[in-house]
């Protein structure tokens, strides 16, 4: 009776999330353990210049994911070597198959493929197309040169007084 209160109260979208996050931990507890199939390792080398980094000898546990080209990746561990980064991930399958079903389910929702434009932008083609809109530029002078008002004028040098005691040379 709890389950199906919390499915009504949540719906679907909350059970799904919440397989998501069980998933996530479970993933996490078996990475701590070293629990997971090496098979499916993928190491990835990463350029990088770090000015004061040491190097690390073994590698060391980090957490995160990232989506390459429609699959999902999740981060096991890493280590800096003179400058390159080795990053050892696992594919996340159970992952990517969440993904799917809270992206369906999401769309579910709606009644239109994903293709079709929508309302608002066929109402901003209309407004664009209907209703005109003109601007103008105006210049206030006429030809290249304008006058500054008084308050803005700045003298660009000052004159200055020589006094000479002999005439220049002649040449």
């Amino acid at each position: 009776m709890l389950c199906l209160f919390l499915l009504n109260v949540l719906g679907y979208y909350g059970v799904l999330v919440g397989l998501q996050a069980k998933n996530t931990k479970s993933l996490i507890a078996r990475f701590d353990n070293d629990d997971y199939s090496r098979q499916h390792e993928i190491t990835i080398k990463v350029p990088i210049t770090v000015p004061y980094a040491s190097d690390s000898r073994e590698y060391t546990r980090v957490d995160g994911e990232f989506e390459h080209q429609g699959e999902i990746f999740r981060m096991v561990k890493q280590k800096l070597q003179q400058d390159t980064l080795f990053i050892v991930c696992v594919k996340d399958n159970a992952s990517k198959g969440l993904k799917q079903v809270l992206t369906d389910y999401v769309a579910s929702f709606t009644d239109k493929p994903a293709t079709e434009k929508s309302q608002t932008q066929l109402l901003q083609n209309f407004i664009k197309d209907f209703i005109a809109t003109t601007t103008q530029l105006q210049s206030n002078t006429t030809g290249w040169n304008s006058e500054l008002p008084q308050s803005v004028r700045v003298p660009m040098y000052q004159s200055i007084g020589l006094t000479l005691s002999n005439p220049p040379p002649q040449v």
